[in-house]
């Protein structure tokens, strides 16, 4: 068993999954994204945000287009009380009768070279999350930077020059995003260089556990 509540990587995949499920379900549907967000009552950009695993919209959100696409119930089942011990003293908690045990195997699609940049973003998303609490790790990957610029001509020199900026203005959600460019700036990206060696392997584990899977149960230890 994992404990998740460490695990980066296995939350952001999990939001993958639910984000391509609930496009799967509204193209099934033959629902467009325009009739999709205003029925949900958000905006099309949320929507794309939703379908892409992005952890940025709230859980309202998420809830407003799963009740659109008719599968709220999941979520409801997942706030109900089906899954938790018995009362003390009651009937149920005097059965013999074991607890319902749910197990979740989760894995991530290799062929599709969607572990590599799940790795990219995990990595990233951490590389923020420090640079925000620590101005001070800005300026050192600044530093990285410039280093590389001054180094001579190279094909990722374009999207350095695109870092001075983002690093400058702290613009975090351009690199992000599930966007063919965000995949390039992570790719060129001095941002990972602030992290810590622990927290790299952190994730480089969690990442290798996905190729085979994981699997995440409700059964108390």
């Amino acid at each position: 068993m994992i404990d998740t509540s460490l695990n980066r990587v296995l939350e952001r995949q999990l939001l993958l999954q639910l984000g391509d499920r609930l496009r799967v379900l509204r193209k099934a549907q033959q629902l467009g994204t325009v009739e999709v967000a205003a029925r949900a009552g958000i905006t099309r950009n949320t929507l794309r945000a939703i379908e892409t695993g992005d952890p940025a919209p709230s859980i309202g959100n998420y809830l407003r287009v799963m009740s659109v696409l008719g599968i709220s119930g999941d979520l409801a089942l997942l706030a109900s009380d089906t899954f938790q011990p018995a009362p003390a003293g009651s009937a149920a908690a005097r059965s013999r009768r074991a607890a319902p045990i749910v197990q979740v195997h989760v894995s991530a699609d290799q062929a599709k070279h969607q572990l590599q940049d799940l790795q990219s973003l995990a990595l990233h998303e951490e590389a923020v999350r420090l640079a925000k609490a620590n101005p001070a790790l800005v300026g050192e990957a600044q530093d990285t930077l410039q280093r590389w610029l001054s180094e001579g001509n190279s094909r990722s020199a374009a999207l350095w020059h695109e870092w001075v900026d983002i690093l400058q203005a702290g613009h975090w959600r351009k690199v992000l995003g599930p966007t063919r460019h965000a995949q390039q700036l992570r790719q060129a990206s001095p941002l990972v260089t602030i992290l810590p060696d622990e927290i790299r392997q952190r994730i480089l584990q969690q990442v290798s556990d996905l190729k085979s899977g994981v699997s995440i149960s409700n059964q108390l230890s």
